[in-house]
């Protein structure tokens, strides 16, 4: 397989983390096995991106409308979403990755939203990678409270309504500080966003994979680097006004 040091690589990329419960029943496992399975993928395909040099790694642990899953469920997911974060700390530290979690902290508990901001603390000075972790987040809950934001501020006379553009917005949105997603990964087999970062997806290429997240490896993660750099990224532009630019900058 081609090296991720010979293509182009995308600067952030995010993943959807599909496919737990089906891989749980392909095995046979106990209900819920899936999600610990899922759980321990995570660390090699972070530390592979910190390593090829990819800027930032967002990935969709628990999303707005999965609060209506079975309790039981909800209740593991967010017990091993503590563990994640107890365990990620000191690996944060030691790779020098900055930690942040986007979405709706309100419907977390209290000791959860206190940990997520320990480890955000903790990890805010490194700069070597910013891994995000989407806990209670939809896109358009994202664009909603982005809009409620502007709206607040407008009213408090502290912004003119006319300077609100794509520029201002893209800024207040989660992740605004950082690169536009350039690649969007898919595990599971699924064809569709999932309300997963609407507004930052929005010229991102898209790679969907019938891999159940617990099988996803470093090899298919690297082959979707492979493809990201095969694609012609024109943002609106025809293929000829890229080749120029690309001629004129050689």
């Amino acid at each position: 397989m081609t090296s991720s040091e010979e293509y182009l690589l995308p600067q952030h990329v995010a993943i959807i983390m599909d496919g737990n419960n089906r891989f749980a029943k392909k095995k046979q496992l106990a209900k819920g096995d899936g999600h610990r399975e899922g759980k321990s993928i995570l660390d090699p395909i972070v530390e592979h991106c910190r390593t090829v040099g990819i800027q930032a790694l967002t990935v969709f642990a628990f999303s707005s409308e999965n609060w209506n899953r079975p309790q039981y469920e909800v209740d593991l997911l967010m017990k091993l979403l503590e563990e994640t974060i107890r365990e990620q700390i000191p690996r944060m530290e030691r790779f020098e990755i900055s930690l942040r979690f986007i979405g709706d902290r309100e419907r977390l508990s209290i000791e959860l939203q206190d940990l997520m901001l320990h480890a955000e603390q903790r990890t805010a000075k490194f700069s070597n990678m910013t891994l995000t972790i989407a806990v209670s987040y939809g896109g358009m809950w994202d664009i909603a409270q982005t809009a409620k934001q502007l709206a607040q501020q407008v009213k408090d006379q502290r912004l003119d309504v006319n300077q609100i553009d794509v520029d201002l917005f893209g800024k207040q949105v989660s992740l605004g500080d950082l690169p536009p997603v350039d690649l969007l990964i898919r595990t599971g087999g699924d064809y569709r966003l999932s309300n997963f970062l609407l507004w930052q997806t929005a010229y991102a290429e898209l790679y969907f994979t019938q891999t159940l997240w617990p099988e996803f490896t470093i090899q298919e993660l690297d082959h979707a680097f492979n493809v990201f750099s095969g694609r012609e990224r024109r943002f609106g532009k025809t293929s000829e006004q890229i080749q120029q630019e690309n001629t004129e900058n050689e």
